[in-house]
């Protein structure tokens, strides 16, 4: 297509160096269409499993395209998932500090201490009113006041225990799982980034003019699957002498005539080029000025674009 379009335009170039074909009067001129392909392809290696589109097809916006195998990616999805759970429930168990059940396991353990504080309590006072009479012996009472001490230390300690039990982590803890929450979501969105990859939409309307892959091919990423062209890429170019191009600025209208339509075509400048595309090889002198040309590029609607076809030579009349 290139090749073709290079002697397109170096006929055009002579046309215009000879003054014979490049204009039927001083308001048409010869051009040619152009078409700015889009090159569809995904940034992820795989096989082929899924074409969606046949050359030559029109598809709309976010329409399917292709799909490339993507076992591998899925599973590193709900890997990612799955360790983003995890990571959530972490830092709720750390929010929320022990279980109910563990806090009524400490409770339980309480209860019991406070019962033997109370019988060494009582214990306590019944060999200090035996010591002073002589029932029993400073050996006994100093083990008796000892088991009793424990016995109140170990209330302390289970009551203590149970405070504990029912606050949340430390602060630097709970930033630390949150943290990893956060670093859990990214890799989520990583996973989910590469799946959707893998399967690749219009973006925008128009029509296939190829397809580069058949089913089961190897893609390697970056590589064109299938190329299309939207119909607001159809522009048509053309070729004016320095006595034109002056008057002429992106907005003007034009009319394109082309061979097999069944009307011509409307459209309007975009670009007019700011200096020679093409110059014959001639040393310049004020006769040599009328065989300079300048290429203006023209695009019509996106309805009136499909019309017309890539390399398609044409007439371009100025309004």
């Amino acid at each position: 297509m290139k090749h073709s379009h290079l002697r397109l335009i170096a006929a055009l170039v002579a046309c215009a160096v000879l003054g014979a074909c490049s204009h039927r009067d001083d308001k048409t001129w010869q051009g040619y269409v152009e078409g700015e392909f889009v090159y569809l392809g995904s940034s992820q290696s795989g096989k082929l499993t899924q074409l969606d589109v046949a050359r030559g097809e029109e598809i709309a916006l976010n329409a399917p395209v292709f799909a490339l195998e993507s076992v591998d990616e899925a599973a590193a999805l709900q890997q990612a998932l799955q360790q983003l759970a995890a990571a959530r429930a972490q830092l709720a168990d750390i929010q929320t500090g022990k279980r109910p059940v563990e806090i009524d396991v400490t409770k339980a353990q309480l209860a019991q201490a406070v019962a033997n504080a109370r019988k060494a309590a009582l214990q306590l006072t019944r060999d200090e009113a035996q010591y002073r009479v002589g029932g029993v012996p400073k050996g006994q009472l100093d083990d008796t006041r000892a088991a009793a001490d424990a016995a109140n230390a170990q209330v302390r300690e289970l009551t203590h225990e149970v405070e504990v039990a029912r606050l949340p982590g430390r602060s630097q803890q709970l930033l630390a799982q949150a943290a990893q929450v956060d670093a859990a979501q990214a890799a989520v969105a990583q996973a989910q980034w590469k799946l959707d990859q893998k399967h690749v939409n219009a973006p925008a309307k128009g029509r296939v003019y190829d397809t580069l892959y058949r089913l089961g091919e190897w893609v390697q990423a970056g590589s064109p699957v299938v190329q299309m062209l939207p119909p607001q890429n159809i522009k048509v170019r053309f070729f004016v002498p320095e006595t034109v191009v002056g008057s002429l600025a992106p907005g003007r209208a034009l009319t394109i005539h082309c061979d097999g339509c069944a009307a011509d075509v409307n459209a309007k400048i975009t670009y007019v080029s700011n200096a020679v595309e093409y110059t014959p090889p001639v040393i310049y002198s004020n006769e040599s000025r009328a065989k300079l040309v300048f290429m203006v590029e023209a695009h019509p609607s996106a309805d009136d674009a499909p019309r017309l076809h890539p390399g398609q030579p044409v007439s371009v009349t100025l309004q």
